[in-house]
């Protein structure tokens, strides 16, 4: 498998790719980008992560930086804690969702966001040139251990305005899948008044299931809701970034409603203003910001993107469909623990269960797929098509295309890292978002 980097940084498996100098060099690369001052360093808790780390850290020492080592937190811990000090950047050891045998690296910059395109390009550029600025004194890189950066994280979340916590609130299930979530979700949990069933969370980096929180792979988890009697269950990724939540039913209410609901209850809490997703986000968000006065605004797919539209238009709240969760006035990164200090607080607020809150919202039917695409040339011959053939709609080509009308929409982009185009649509009911589909599939097909 060769090294993946991309705008979310580099992954790789471990083994053949992700080799110690591999990680070195870009560590080192990163340090040279800089300006002076301390670089933040955490991991997922993949067991990978802890070699990883002392490469990475000796690597930054060797450029005579201080290097602040926060150990396993989430990777929003990292961005907040580089955020909210006069760290100059901060690296996240993780691969996010990917499997056991995968693992990497995140980039940020001062602001605790990801590094953008143009930053990204000269990272790499110098770590292909391994054109590094490395200390002349290389006694003075130095180790500063911060052993309270999950509380702060917490405590962080727990000062944002509106947030309800106290008393007693049900019993939630967590499932950490056994990584960076493990302790910091459950003590935020019962710092807002919930008991805690540990399902997942021993820390120890072991999977129990495929680590995607998506449906399928949660099946233990419904069924640890039922079993136990519990209000909600909770799971996160490795990283502890994206949110997936299940109801007192054992049932998933779909990653798709995370940052819909995180947005209503941010709105309800009485905050006004522009919500920012990706072009592929359901469109639940906009039609529960609008009885708000507030409106919603799209993206490129890829967090950074979303961060910097956010920024540009000094948004209130937004994220990603995925179940990633973005609130500025925590920090700006997907949140987990901020998704659930805000969507449990709208159902305390509401006096409702995760269940109403759900059927509460606007109904729709999405479809996520993808075709091959073995001659990349055609890749914008079909987007062109697409464009012609959905003309009586709202176009955006700011990330492929992207087609909408009053109550659907139909999001075509290539992959940055495989030979497919992802195809995602969305409509009131399934046979509507199937036709958009099978439109786009006649447009790859046809060969004129």
């Amino acid at each position: 498998m060769s090294l993946i980097r991309s705008i979310s940084g580099l992954r790789a498996t471990l083994g053949n790719s992700l080799t110690p100098t591999v990680v070195a060099d870009h560590a080192t690369a990163f340090s040279t980008l800089l300006p002076p001052g301390p670089i933040v360093v955490g991991r997922d808790g993949r067991p990978s992560g802890v070699w990883i780390a002392d490469v990475v850290v000796g690597a930054l020492r060797a450029c005579g930086r201080t290097v602040r080592v926060l150990d396993m937190v989430p990777t929003p811990t990292v961005q907040l804690i580089t955020e909210h000090s006069d760290a100059v950047g901060g690296i996240s050891i993780t691969a996010s969702h990917n499997p056991a045998e995968w693992n990497g690296l995140k980039f940020l910059g001062a602001d605790g966001v990801f590094l953008d395109a143009e930053q990204n390009t000269r990272l790499l550029a110098i770590a292909d040139a391994r054109a590094f600025t490395l200390s002349s004194d290389q006694q003075h890189g130095a180790v500063e251990h911060v052993n309270n950066a999950a509380q702060q994280h917490i405590d962080a979340v727990l000062g944002l305005q509106g947030i309800v916590k106290g008393g007693k609130a049900g019993k939630v299930v967590v499932d950490a899948v056994n990584a960076s979530g493990s302790f910091i979700v459950p003590r935020l949990l019962r710092a807002l008044g919930y008991e805690v069933i540990d399902l997942a969370c021993d820390g120890t980096g072991i999977f129990p299931h495929a680590p995607e929180p998506t449906t399928e792979n949660l099946q233990s988890l419904g069924e640890a809701v039922r079993a136990n009697g519990a209000d909600l269950g909770i799971a996160v990724d490795p990283d502890a970034d994206r949110l997936v939540l299940f109801d007192h039913n054992g049932m998933a209410i779909g990653e798709e409603k995370t940052v819909a609901l995180a947005a209503e209850a941010v709105f309800a809490m009485g905050v006004r203003g522009i919500a920012v997703v990706n072009y592929s986000t359901s469109r639940m968000i906009d039609d529960i910001a609008a009885p708000f006065g507030s409106h919603v605004l799209r993206a490129a797919v890829g967090e950074i993107n979303v961060v910097r539209r956010m920024q540009q238009e000094h948004a209130v709240i937004g994220g990603e469909g995925s179940g990633g969760v973005i609130y500025p006035a925590c920090h700006f990164g997907r949140d987990s623990l901020v998704g659930i200090a805000l969507i449990t607080s709208l159902m305390r607020m509401r006096a409702a269960t995760l269940a109403d809150l759900a059927a509460s919202m606007p109904s729709y039917h999405m479809i996520k797929t993808k075709f091959a695409v073995a001659d990349r040339s055609r890749v914008q011959v079909v987007l062109d098509r697409c464009v012609h053939a959905f003309a009586d709609a709202q176009i955006s080509t700011v990330d492929g295309v992207h087609c909408a009308w009053q109550d659907r929409w139909i999001h075509i982009r290539a992959s940055n890292t495989e030979p497919i185009m992802r195809v995602i649509a969305e409509a009131p009911y399934q046979h509507h978002a199937a036709e958009l589909i099978a439109r786009v599939q006649a447009l790859l097909e046809d060969r004129s």
